[in-house]
């Protein structure tokens, strides 16, 4: 047998035979030989690949005009491990993360990994068919293909149908579309596990409870939704994505209710992107690898501390295995040195005002530099957006407050695409001069990843495709001042820590200035520089303190949350310390809630 077990993708959003020459079909040696290794059947919409014949060439991915073939040479070991299968030259998961009963497991990975396949198979609506999709197993071959494991039990309970599972799903925007009704009506409906006004207390819901759920806005919606998934009754709790939308301290606060459902006999599973709250949440990791959209692997469970340690540096020290090339690290003071004072601008702006129906925001006086980044920290509905909008001319201060006359770039927090056309032609349009210089592309497009994507039209983008063209756009805007509001949302873990990376050397490259608003711990204290933190009561009356250093800022902002940060000394990120561990103790009573010196 061949070495390598080979796999063939073909794309069907950007596979067109009726479009194209055909070059893959004409091209391929072993179709020239006479062997039909590539046909494309007019019943067909793609061109089909026979795995079986391929030879791994590679020219029919030189001669597709539309870049829709990947072809992939897997290791031997993997071709025993494949649990499913979508269909011939489509997506393939190997292997399955095991859950264990009363712990947390989280799963991490890039997107269209298959995270959400496994948790369609563990939850019981997708049958895992073991690759053969042609002809699909019976339960009896599953089982006995899974003897031995703890996953061999847990389709046992599924099948015996004494598991019930509840997912928590991860787009909440589509909830109004196939949920009506009123928020307490809804929950009181559920109310399982008797436990409904706890929830809606620790999750902040009593303001909403006489709402519709078409009329609340994406953070209320995903309380909602957490909230509906942990007052039932289940075996198997998942969570798909807890975190989007959500304040640092609803994301606390959602990892407590989360952890409360642990029983002795039960399962819980979340997929999560911030990887601190990930830390905090899960007992044990299994991390995702592979090709998105092609094939994802799942490795065998490690420690949270060693699984998140795994995903960053993109090397599995058990396989000895490497899937990613560079690792990820988070040197907090890399930029502290390089820039040279004297070559600063000083901005200031004044004290200011502004009543926006019941809400007011006091905004304190303040100054910024060119080259540096500020990031915003604070609950939902305490202003920031509102202070963004000011300093961005959007807003008039009642007061008549002095702003700074600057060009301004804004990347809004909700971003809907109107524009008919593909991601090229938006581009070209909106920012031609940067999109076509040599350095911005090396700096900005290449590794944002835009040209997997740049003949997709712009409508049918997914929420993390349409996040990095929204901020190409941002940052290719000629602008003194660049306003970014939640660069991290519907993206991955991975391509989180590259955005962060990719702004901050444009910032400093460029010797503008960026005002950040950002709720993901770990990408907040890699791309600040100074902080302003936001205080009162939110959607009441809140004030905008003055800009103060990362540590002293942090200090006050973790304060206030009443929790602490340790940092990990493998590769530098900001670990948050379970509550009233010896840990979080120690720290509180010397006030450094925040550390930035490493850990010995």
């Amino acid at each position: 047998m061949d070495k390598n077990t080979r796999i063939a993708i073909v794309n069907n959003d950007k596979c067109k035979p009726k479009k194209c020459r055909q070059e893959c079909k004409k091209g391929c040696p072993v179709n020239r030989m006479g062997k039909l290794c590539i046909d494309v059947i007019s019943t067909s919409k793609i061109s089909l690949i026979s795995e079986e014949l391929c030879i791994g060439c590679g020219i029919c991915v030189k001669k597709c005009p539309f870049g829709a073939i990947t072809i992939i040479n897997l290791p031997t070991n993997l071709e025993k491990d494949t649990t499913h299968r979508y269909g011939q030259n489509s997506f393939k998961l190997h292997r399955l993360p095991t859950p264990r009963l009363g712990q947390v497991l989280g799963l991490v990975g890039t997107n269209g990994i298959g995270k959400s396949t496994a948790l369609k198979i563990l939850s019981g609506k997708l049958k895992p068919n073991l690759g053969k999709f042609d002809n699909p197993p019976d339960w009896q071959d599953i089982l006995k293909y899974f003897r031995g494991s703890e996953l061999q039990n847990y389709f046992t309970k599924i099948l015996e149908d004494n598991i019930k599972a509840i997912i928590k799903p991860q787009w909440v925007d589509a909830m109004p579309r196939s949920v009506k009704g009123q928020v307490g009506t809804l929950l009181k409906a559920k109310n399982e596990r008797n436990n409904a006004q706890d929830l809606i207390d620790k999750l902040d819901l009593t303001d909403v409870l006489t709402r519709e759920v078409s009329q609340l806005s994406g953070g209320e919606l995903q309380r909602f939704a957490i909230a509906a998934t942990c007052i039932q009754q289940a075996d198997v709790h998942m969570f798909d994505e807890p975190s989007s939308y959500l304040d640092v301290k609803q994301r606390l606060n959602s990892a407590h209710v989360i952890r409360d459902l642990l029983g002795s006999n039960n399962y819980v599973i979340v997929v999560e992107h911030d990887l601190s709250i990930l830390d905090y949440l899960s007992d044990f990791i299994c991390v995702l690898y592979g090709m998105p959209s092609v094939y994802g692997v799942v490795t065998m469970p490690f420690s949270v501390r060693e699984g998140i340690n795994v995903f960053l540096d993109g090397k599995i020290p058990t396989e000895n295995l490497r899937f990613r090339e560079e690792s990820l690290s988070f040197r907090l003071a890399e930029t502290a040195d390089d820039v040279i004072v004297s070559s600063m601008k000083r901005y200031s702006y004044s004290k200011m005002h502004k009543t926006l129906g019941d809400f007011k925001l006091d905004v304190l006086p303040g100054q910024f530099t060119d080259s540096e980044i500020i990031v915003l920290l604070g609950e939902n509905g305490t202003g920031k957006t509102t202070l963004i909008r000011m300093l961005a001319g959007l807003l008039t201060p009642d007061n008549k407050a002095t702003v700074p006359e600057l060009n301004v770039s804004y990347k809004p927090q909700k971003i809907a695409p109107k524009f008919a056309g593909t991601v090229r032609m938006l581009l070209l349009k909106k920012i031609r001069t940067m999109f076509l210089h040599p350095q911005f592309q090396t700096d900005v497009v290449k590794p944002m990843k835009i040209d997997d994507i740049i003949d997709n039209d712009v409508q049918n983008l997914s929420g993390g495709e349409l996040q990095r063209v929204a901020l190409v756009l941002a940052l290719g805007q000629p602008a003194d001042v660049y306003l970014i509001d939640e660069p991290s949302a519907y993206l991955d873990s991975e391509q989180r820590i590259v955005t962060a990376k990719v702004i901050k050397r444009f910032i400093l490259h460029s010797k503008k200035t960026a005002f950040i608003v950002e709720h993901d711990f770990i990408m907040a204290t890699y791309l600040a520089d100074r902080v302003i933190v936001m205080d009162g009561k939110p959607s009441v009356h809140a004030r905008a303190n003055s800009p103060q250093s990362l540590l002293t800022g942090m200090n006050v902002f973790l304060k206030a949350l009443d929790i602490t940060f340790r940092r990990d000394p493998t590769n530098y990120r900001p670990r948050i310390n379970k509550l009233n561990s010896l840990k979080d103790r120690e720290q509180k009573v010397s006030g450094s809630f925040f550390f930035l010196e490493e850990e010995q």
